[in-house]
């Protein structure tokens, strides 16, 4: 079965060995992801729901590179450093999948890869079918 990947074009994809996202046939995975700009600094510091936006749009920008949308997801697992911040977290999260309701996780973990990152986000979605890789 053919493989596609996409990148960001973050530094530490090549280092750490990762893509944003992996798309075999009609299943697409994207990575954690956290709320950072394209140099790699970290946004809304302090904000738990604008990190949690932030990184759901991210996901939505790696989907749309394989075809696919929000409304295509089946799965999200949140990792947040403050479990005190799940209803900020949740609220964002149900912003965006209210009427989609993916099955969905969100755990505390001890911390990121960043002390000012406050949640990371990973997605599965599934495509209704499998049209040929973009190239």
């Amino acid at each position: 079965m053919e493989r596609q990947i996409f990148s960001t074009g973050a530094e530490w994809e090549p280092l750490v060995g990762y893509s944003r996202a992996v798309r075999t046939g009609n299943i697409i995975s994207v990575a954690g992801t956290t709320s950072v700009d394209s140099a790699g600094e970290v946004l809304h510091p302090g904000d738990p729901y604008l990190q949690a936006r932030h990184i759901l749009q991210t996901i939505e920008r790696a989907l749309q590179y394989f075809g696919a949308d929000m409304s295509h997801v089946t799965r999200t697992r949140m990792f947040v450093v403050n479990i005190d911040d799940w209803p900020l977290i949740g609220k964002a999260h149900g912003e965006v999948f209210a009427a989609i309701r993916p099955a969905a996780t969100m755990v505390e973990v001890r911390r990121l890869i960043h002390p000012n990152l406050l949640v990371e986000i990973e997605a599965d979605a599934v495509l209704p079918f499998s049209p040929s890789l973009p190239g």
